[in-house]
């Protein structure tokens, strides 16, 4: 999937984990609008954070006014199968966060089904001109195969997972005893071309991490902790 800017944008915006920070991204989107820029969130909206909620409604309203778009990250796709009544795991400082705010907002009803139907057609991945938009991993299909739709409930087949969850180890788990991460798909990043993701907080401060793929491709990792004691960042790409 490509995505085509309408003429009265000057570039795009883009925006790392949010994870429930409302504030910093509230930041972003106005001098998003100030610049003309079209804002293009990379995954996981909620959780963590102090108001998942608001950071959905500023993202939802960007979309419904063609001022912006939000790729599917791993904790959106969890929230649209919780959403759906599918039977998901519920962490309390999570997932679980994000349903009590939920139940707190007057406009509960209309803003989970404004964010069901925002998830469903929320794409895994994006190119434009000289990049690829995802949220966890890129792998080589990703150029040629087009960004499943209604991704968002359904078990994800091989390459939508490389998209959510990046690249693992298999049966090999890290200190949190979460899956071990791996990014040896940076090597396979044809030249020329800059991968934009997030998932992985591997930046330092509000810089995000470059990596220089072996085969003359990047990798620009822009999740530097937002909701979870870190910073939230974004770069901005000019016409």
């Amino acid at each position: 999937m490509r995505l085509t800017l309408p003429p009265r944008f000057a570039g795009i915006r883009v925006v790392g984990d949010v994870h429930g920070e409302a504030t910093p991204f509230r930041a972003a989107v106005e001098g998003a609008r100030e610049r003309r820029l079209f804002l293009l969130q990379l995954g996981d909206l909620t959780d963590y954070g102090p108001d998942s909620p608001a950071v959905l409604g500023l993202m939802l309203d960007l979309i419904e006014r063609g001022e912006g778009l939000a790729l599917l990250g791993n904790h959106d796709h969890k929230l649209a199968r919780a959403l759906a009544g599918r039977p998901v795991q519920v962490e309390p400082d999570g997932l679980g966060r994000t349903l009590a705010q939920f139940e707190r907002r007057a406009d509960r009803d209309a803003l989970i089904a404004r964010t069901v139907s925002a998830l469903a057609r929320a794409p895994l991945w994006l190119l434009w001109r000289n990049a690829l938009f995802v949220h966890g991993g890129f792998h080589t299909d990703m150029l040629v195969r087009p960004s499943p739709v209604g991704a968002d409930v359904r078990r994800p087949d091989a390459l939508a997972a490389r998209a959510l969850y990046g690249e693992t180890v298999r049966g090999e788990t890290d200190s949190r005893g979460f899956p071990l991460r791996r990014i040896d798909w940076v090597n396979r990043i044809p030249a020329g071309l800059t991968v934009y993701c997030g998932h992985d907080n591997r930046g330092v401060g509000s810089r995000p991490h470059v990596v220089e793929g072996g085969g003359g491709g990047r990798a620009v990792f822009l999740d530097t902790g937002a909701g979870k004691g870190g910073v939230l960042s974004w770069l901005d790409l000019a016409l």
